[in-house]
Parts: structure tokens; sequence; C-alpha cells
């Protein structure tokens, strides 16, 4: 059925031209037109199918008991668990559905009505220092909306909380206890507000994010259809992720959700089937009151509310506009905790009586995309395996696949080639080989074993916040993650030097070991990566590019410079030449539009850059906090860039911070 190659040369040419092909697919089509979607992803799919068969004919053993025998079946097993979420999620993106035509539509409908309903606004917040929820809570204040009351709904009972507040206007709300969660939080703000404003919209923001001035303005409209309940919006991030971040790479590669928010969450909204993600998104009052307030029998609350809602008929629209900004986890343990949380929801959900498997009143369509969220968290077991499968052929002698290199150039190669190019061209060029690799190697393990955990004992886990904040201006090493990717690379290194040394390896490198070969420099560079990614990086407090005209007041007179990035504590100046009065712990003041003269000290010099520390007053601070967090102004790449991304890469390995 799947002849063997006949040789190297006829095996490339033949992958040149399936090559060639693709690129010319990616540059001609138009990813935007759900004919070329449909095309493009069939012909991926196709050859994603072929190796899918050449892997079951010919690359299996006869099954029999004994381990070694066993082990090519479970890797095989994994393999097509990924290879199938792989077709779904082509499938899912033959559709794509854009709002704003329909959003812009509404907002001049109500602003010529100016029927503007009325919306609660809930900050959810547990442990948020003031610098992190500040920069929610003043946004809400300033939402340009006639009619939207802010309420703070503090789940840890504090103090300064509560007259901070006061201080800037904003309500506050608490409850005793912390039962249900995030959920049980949000359902003690319905209960209170219920008496109250009783808005019959709601929007729910988690107490690190911003929003834009017109958030509401440009989603309330949306509820115009009956069959919405809710109205997600995407998150964006004003800060790197630890992979990002410790990789040097923030300025070329998108954070792994950009991904989601941007390319799935806009396609399953076209099939009905979006979900809500827990931060900046708007519900309707009576709809989740109907259903009994916000779901807490699972510790995702988001889309175990869009799966709850989804049995009464109703549906998640989905607005794909940047109209918030929030902290994405700074550090590798809360990155993780907040991935395994996610995954552990997601099962949770999947097993509830009345969730999408198992309750009634849901289609077929919202079953197999709930199916599709389950398969991309049974993926990482695979990547486990991938990672260790030479290693163990090395040194156990039990390969994980009979192949030799050239059928696995002839069949493999080619449906790798196809999902690398399909994926950066459907995906706007938001995906990178090697980082999306080592991104989902970080959390593989993890989310294996709490995979392992769930199917024993999958409910009655605490629900863990994410912490947020705090000082990350020194630089840590994960010991414990470190030790475990070094071990895995070290392993990968160590079986090639088995492969040469070894008192019983044989005089000639079957074509086998070849295969393997290859597949162990892979694992050994994907987990070096990895590795690199566990000496975390300091991290300075927010700052952004704004390359602004101003001055700096110095003794009475006013010295033209640049404002290249500021932040909240910081600025780095650029001056037409040096200034020679200008001398460290100096005072001045710079001039911020919006915020005017802020008082200053000089903290560094070096040539015509000034770096300085900001002392704002608190209305300034309140005006620095609109000026920065509520625009568009982001220090994260939007696109993809291979080579800056591995120049990085580059300096990284040969710096410690």
């Amino acid at each position: 059925m799947f002849p063997s190659s006949p040789d190297v040369s006829a095996v490339l040419t033949t992958d040149l031209g399936i090559l060639l092909g693709l690129l010319v697919m990616a540059g001609l089509l138009d990813r935007a037109s759900a004919a070329s979607r449909i095309l493009f992803g069939s012909a991926t799919a196709t050859l994603i199918l072929c190796y899918a068969a050449w892997r079951w004919h010919d690359t299996l053993p006869r099954f029999e008991p004994g381990l070694d025998h066993l082990w090519p079946y479970l890797f095989f097993s994994f393999e097509m668990v990924a290879i199938l979420y792989t077709l779904m999620s082509i499938v899912i993106l033959f559709r794509f559905k854009d709002r704003a035509p329909e959003a812009d539509r509404e907002e001049a409908r109500l602003h010529v009505s100016g029927a503007w309903p009325a919306v609660d606004i809930f900050i959810c917040t547990y442990n948020e220092p003031q610098e992190v929820v500040e920069k929610s809570i003043i946004p809400a204040l300033a939402v340009d909306y006639p009619n939207a009351t802010v309420w703070v709904c503090d789940d840890t009972r504090r103090g300064w909380l509560k007259e901070y507040c006061e201080r800037v206007g904003a309500n506050y709300i608490t409850r005793p206890d912390n039962k249900g969660a995030k959920a049980g939080n949000l359902n003690n703000a319905l209960a209170h507000t219920a008496g109250l404003t009783n808005a019959p919209i709601i929007l729910v923001l988690d107490a690190d994010f911003a929003v834009a001035p017109n958030i509401l303005r440009r989603t309330v409209g949306l509820f115009h259809d009956e069959r919405a309940a809710v109205v997600q919006t995407p998150q964006f991030f004003f800060n790197a992720d630890p992979i990002q971040h410790n990789l040097m790479a923030a300025e070329a590669w998108v954070d792994d959700q950009r991904i989601f928010f941007d390319v799935f969450q806009p396609a399953k909204d076209a099939w009905g089937c979006a979900f809500c993600v827990g931060t900046s998104f708007l519900v309707r009052r009576d709809r989740v009151t109907d259903a009994g307030g916000f779901p807490h029998d699972a510790i995702c609350e988001d889309i175990n509310l869009t799966y709850t809602l989804m049995r009464d008929g109703y549906e998640t629209h989905w607005l794909n506009e940047r109209l918030s900004a929030g902290l994405s986890a700074e550090g590798l343990p809360e990155y993780i905790t907040q991935r395994t949380r996610w995954c552990l929801g997601t099962m949770q959900v999947a097993l509830l009586r009345v969730g999408p498997f198992l309750g009634r009143n849901y289609t077929l369509m919202q079953r197999l995309h709930y199916l599709h969220g389950v398969l991309n968290w049974l993926c990482k077991p695979f990547i486990v395996l991938m990672l260790v499968a030479p290693s163990i052929y090395w040194f156990l002698d039990m390969p994980a696949f009979h192949a030799d290199y050239l059928s696995f150039l002839r069949y493999g190669l080619p449906a790798l080639m196809a999902l690398w190019i399909y994926s950066g061209w459907v995906s706007g060029g938001r995906t990178l080989p090697l980082f999306m690799e080592v991104t989902h190697t970080m959390t593989a393990l993890a989310i294996t074993l709490t995979l392992i955990s769930a199917a024993i004992r999958p409910f009655g886990r605490p629900f863990k916040v994410t912490d947020k904040g705090g000082d990350r201006s020194v630089s840590m090493v994960r010991w414990r993650m470190a030790a475990g990717f070094g071990a895995i690379s070290l392993l990968s290194a160590g079986s090639i030097v088995w492969s040469f040394v070894s008192p019983s390896s044989a005089s000639e490198i079957s074509p086998l070991d070849y295969f393997n070969l290859l597949w162990a420099g892979v694992a050994m560079l994907f987990t070096f990566v990895a590795f690199l990614v566990c000496f975390e990086r300091p991290r300075e407090p927010e700052a952004f590019r704004i390359d602004e005209a101003s001055w700096i007041g110095l003794e009475g007179t006013a010295q033209a410079c640049t404002i290249d990035r500021i932040g909240m504590e910081s600025a780095l100046l650029l001056l037409p030449s040096a200034v020679p009065a200008l001398a460290a712990g100096m005072p001045l003041h710079l001039y911020v539009k919006g915020a005017g003269w802020i008082a200053a000290r000089v903290e560094r010099l070096g040539g015509n850059a000034v770096s300085l520390a900001l002392q704002p007053e608190p209305a300034q601070r309140k005006a620095l906090i609109l000026r920065l967090f509520t625009t568009a102004v982001d220090p994260i790449a939007r696109t993809a860039s291979l080579g800056v991304a591995l120049r990085g890469l580059a300096r990284r390995c040969f710096r410690a911070a």
C-alpha cells in the first residue's frame, strides 16, 4: 500500500515540490475567504491522513504481549489523539466570523436612539496589591458610557481596598467566606446589586484587566440578538508571558493565547460554539439568574457558564477587538498553575451530569466542539512521549514506531511542512516552529499529571488563583523544572553518544537508527530551550514605547526631549544632546500629555539617554493609568518573526539575565 522510498534524492525532490506547492498556496490564497480556508485546510488534512494511514499500515509491529510490543501501540494511540485534534481544528477553521460590522451597526443605532441599557461592572479581586487592582478600577470608572456602575467584588475582605474604593468613587462588595470561589464571588455581587442598580447587563473583569473607554459602546448592542446571553472580547496582555520573557522574544513572538483568541474563537463563533473566557465579557442578568447564577460545580466557571446557558438555547458571541488588556502570568509556576487549572476545569465540566457529554439539550455540534477542547489537553501526554521516545529506543532497544528515515521523509515530513505552513497562514503569522513546540513542552508534563489526577479524583480540589503583582526584579531559577528538562535533554544527548560507543552497537548505522538519531536531536533541542526558560530573568515594571516629544523642567528652564518609554514608575528619555547639568539623583520635572508636569529623579545617564524615576501625585497616577493601560499601545508582538526570535534565543544562550 505504501511503497518504500527509492533513494534520498527522489524523496527530497518530492518533498521540495510539496513545499513549493504549499508556499504558493500560502502566498496566493486569502485566509479571509471560506473557499481558501477549505482548500488549504483540505490539502493539509489530506497529507496528515496519508501520514496516519502509513503509521497504521507500515510502522506498527504485530500486537503481542510484552512491553516492547505494547509501547509502540501506546505511543500510536496518543499520536492519533493529537492527529484527531489537528483534523478537528482544521475543520473548525473552515469558518470565521467577524462581528465588527454588526457592532458598528448596533452602536450607531443605540447612539441615535439613546437607549443605552444600564450596565453593572463587576471587578473580581482576590489578593492583588493596589498597584494591580487600581489599573482595573480607574479605567472602569472612566468608561465612556452614560449608565454604568462599578462594583469591586473583594473576596479577601481588605480594609485598605474598601477605603481606596471610597476614595476613588467605586462601590465595594465583600462577603464573609469564599464559598464557590470566583463564581461564588460573582453570585454574591449578583444578589447584592439586584436590590440596587439591577442593571440588565453585567460586565465581568478580573482585577488586573484595564478596559478601553469604548468597551461598552462596542459590545452592548450585540445583545440585540436574543440568542446572545454572553458577549466575549479577547484578552490582550501588557506584559510578556514567562516563556516570551525568558527567551527574550516578546517583540518577535506572540503569546500562545493569541491563536486561541484571534483565530479559534472567531471560528468557533461562526459555528455557534464560542465560549466565555472568564474576564472582559458581558452577560445578561436575566439569563444568568434564570440559570441559577454563575455555576460553581467546576473550577472553570467561564466555560461552565457558556455550556450551562447553551442548554437553554443561548450562545456566547465573540467580538474580536482589543477592548481590554491585563497581566499575563508573570512567573513559570503561575503560568503552569493557570494552564493546569484550565485543564482540570475542562475535564470537570465534561464529567458533569448536566455537562456537554452527559447532559441533555446540546446539539451534536456543541458536543463536538467540547470534545475538541478536551482533546487539546489530551494531546499533552503525546508531547511527553515524543520527548522520551528516542532515549527509550537507544537505551532499552524499544522503538516507538518501526520506520526508516527515508519513509518518514516521504510520509511524515510533508505532513509536518503542511501543518507548519498552514498554521502560519491561517493564524496570520502568529505561529513559529520551535517556539510553539517549546511552549507546549513547558506545560506538557504538569498537564499530563493533572489528567492522571483528574482520572482518579476529578472533583474536590481547591480553586488556585494565579498570583499577580509582587516583586519580580530578581532572577529566579526553577530548579525542579530545570532538572526535569535538563535530564531529558542530557538523556537525548547521551542516547546519541551511546549509539556510537555502545558495546552492542552495530558496525553500520541502520535506517531505523538514523531516524532515531534525528529524533533524539530534535528532543534534545526542544528540552534544552525549555531548560533555558526555567532560568527566569528579572522583570522591570511595565513600560510602554510611546516615542513622544516632550520637555523636562530643570532649574526654571525647559529642555526638549523625547519620551521613548514610560511606565507608572519610570521613563526613558532621549535628549537631542547630552545635558551637562544632569547628574544621577538630580530632581526635575517631566511633562507628560494628559498628566502634566510630574516630579522625577534622574536614575541613570548614558550618552543622550536618561532614565528617570517618576513620583506622580494621586491625580497624575490616575491620568497615567488611563493614558498607558487603556490604549492599544502593546509591548508584545502581534505577529511573529522567526529571525528576530532566533536572535533573541541566541542572546539568551549566553546571558544569565
